[in-house]
C-alpha cells in the first residue's frame, strides 16, 4: 500500500520504517530540515535500537522516502497517519495544535479516497475533531474517513513492540476504512480489536493509565517494605505470581517518567474533569509517583548529613534504559534537588547525556562510567542500563570519598555491594 506518516519523532518513524519493511511504500513527512536531511542521509533523529538499520535499509531498497511536504505525500498516498506530538500543556491538557495543523493540510490536499488515521495519543473526542477539520477545507466527507489506532510501544524495544503487540486496536465509523487497516496490518498477524473512534481513543489513555497505577501501587507498598522491613522485591514476586495479577509493571523504584504515562495520566485526569468526573484514584497514582523520588532524595540526603558541597554521581540519565528519552526523566529532578542544595553532580549516561548538557550546564559529564565516580560521596543509580548491571563496584568505588550507593532501581543486591565496601541504599528495603 502506499502510506504517508506525518512526523518522525518515535511514533512516526517507528511506524514509518516498520511499514516499509513490511513492504509498503512510505513516505514520512516533517518540516523541520535538519531532521529531514538527517533521515534523507539514514540517521534518525532518535535513538532507538533497530531504527537506523530499517531506516537505511528502507531508503536503499526503494520502499522508503522522506519528504517536507504534506500535500504531496497525501496525495500520493492511500492511508495517511497523523504521528505528531501532543505535549501537555501547563495545565496537562493536551496540545493539539498539531494534530489541528496536520489535519488542515491534509484536508487541502485530499484529490481521491483516502484513509486520515490518528496515531497521536489524543482525548476522546479528536477523531470527529480531525474530520471536522478536514472537511472544512473543502473535502468531500465521501472522500475520506478517520480512524483512531494508537500506539503502545515502549521506548527501547519500540520496533519489537510495532511487530509483535499483544493487540492492534482500529477505530472507526466506516467499515472500509476498518478494513483497510486490517489490510495493512495483515503480514504481522496479531489480534485485531475494531471499535469506534471514542472507544479506541480511550483504550490508549485507559491502558497507560492503569500500567502507571500499577507501578504506582507497587511504589506505595515499597515505602511500606522499608518500614516494617519487608522486601519489596519479593512482596512483588509473590503479588506478580498470581495470573490474576501478573508481574509485569512491579518493579519498584524512583517512579514512572518519559514520554507517555505522565503525559497520558495528566490527560485522562482532565478529560475526566472536563466531564464532571473526579478522577480521584489517578490523582493519587500521581501523587505517589512524584514524592517516590523525594522520598529517595531525602533518604540520601538524611545520610549525608547535608548535600552542600558534597559530590553526587549519577548513573544514568534517560527516563529507561535503551533510549535517549529525558522526558519527564528522574533524573532532572535529581539534579535539581542536588543544585538546589549546594552539591555537585557528575554524571554518566551511554547516550542521553547530551540533551541534558543545555538544561544542566553546571553538571559535569563524563564519557565514561568508571569516571563517575571520583571523588563523589555518594553513588545514584537513576537508570538500569545493562552495563550497570556489569559493572566492578570495587573499581567504581575506589576513588570515592566515601562507598555510599543508592540504588533507586534495585539493580544490585547488598550481598554484592558490601562485598565491595559500600553502604546500600535501595528502594523497597530498610
Amino acid at each position: 500500500m502506499k502510506v504517508a506518516v506525518i512526523g518522525t519523532g518515535y511514533v512516526g518513524l517507528v511506524t514509518g520504517v516498520v511499514l516499509a519493511e513490511l513492504g509498503n511504500d512510505v513516505v514520512c513527512v516533517d518540516n523541520d530540515p535538519e531532521k529531514i536531511d538527517k533521515l534523507r542521509n539514514g540517521i534518525p533523529p532518535i535513538y532507538e535500537p533497530g531504527v537506523e538499520e530499517m531506516l537505511k535499509s528502507g531508503l536503499r531498497d526503494g520502499f522508503l522516502s522522506i519528504s517536507d511536504s504534506i500535500s504531496e505525500a497525501t496525495r500520493a498516498s492511500e492511508i495517511v497517519f497523523i504521528a505528531v506530538g501532543t505535549p501537555p500543556g501547563d495545565d496537562g491538557t493536551p496540545d493539539l495544535a498539531a494534530v489541528r495543523a496536520v489535519a488542515a493540510e491534509i484536508g487541502k490536499a485530499i484529490d481521491k479516497y483516502t484513509v486520515v488515521v490518528n496515531k497521536s495519543t489524543v482525548p476522546v473526542g479528536s477523531g470527529e475533531l480531525v474530520e471536522t477539520i478536514i472537511a472544512e477545507q473543502g473535502a468531500d466527507r465521501s472522500s475520506f474517513d478517520v480512524v483512531s489506532n494508537p500506539e503502545f510501544l515502549r521506548e527501547g524495544s519500540a520496533i519489537y513492540d510495532t511487530l509483535n503487540p499483544d493487540r492492534i486496536v482500529i477505530g472507526a465509523k466506516s467499515r472500509d476504512a476498518a478494513v483497510k487497516l486490517v489490510e495493512l496490518y495483515a503480514p504481522i498477524e496479531k489480534p485485531m480489536i475494531i471499535t469506534d473512534l471514542e472507544s479506541a481513543e480511550m483504550i490508549k489513555y485507559a491502558s497507560n493509565s492503569l500500567l502507571a497505577t500499577k507501578i504506582s501501587f507497587i511504589n506505595a507498598i515499597s515505602r511500606l517494605c522499608e518500614l516494617t522491613g519487608a522486601n519489596v522485591a519479593d512482596v512483588a514476586k509473590g503479588v506478580g505470581a498470581d495470573n490474576r495479577i501478573g508481574p509485569q509493571f512491579l518493579g519498584a523504584g524512583l517512579g514512572w517518567g518519559g514520554s507517555c504515562f505522565p503525559k497520558d495520566v495528566q490527560g485522562l485526569i482532565k478529560i475526566s474533569e472536563r466531564y464532571g468526573y473526579d478522577f480521584r484514584l489517578l490523582r493519587e497514582a500521581w501523587n505517589i509517583n512524584s514524592d517516590q523520588t523525594q522520598h529517595f532524595l531525602r533518604r540520601i540526603e538524611s545520610r549525608l548529613g547535608s548535600l552542600a558541597d558534597k559530590n553526587i554521581a549519577l548513573l544514568g540519565l534517560a527516563f529507561k534504559p535503551n533510549t535517549d528519552d529525558i522526558r519527564f526523566a528522574k533524573s532532572l529532578e535529581i539534579i535539581e534537588y542536588i543544585l538546589e542544595r549546594g552539591g555537585n553532580v557528575t554524571a554518566y549516561d551511554p547516550v542521553a547525556a547530551e540533551h541534558v548538557k543545555d538544561l544542566y550546564p553546571s553538571v559535569t559529564y563524563v564519557d565514561s562510567v568508571y569516571e563517575v565516580s571520583d571523588q563523589a560521596d555518594a553513588l545514584v543509580l537513576v537508570t538500569e542500563w545493562n552495563e550497570f548491571k556489569q559493572i566492578d563496584l570495587d573499581r567504581l568505588g575506589g576513588p570515592m570519598r566515601q562507598r555510599l550507593l543508592f540504588d533507586g532501581r534495585r539493580v544490585y543486591s547488598k550481598q554484592l555491594a558490601e562485598r565491595a565496601g559500600f553502604e546500600y541504599f535501595t528502594v523497597g528495603s530498610s
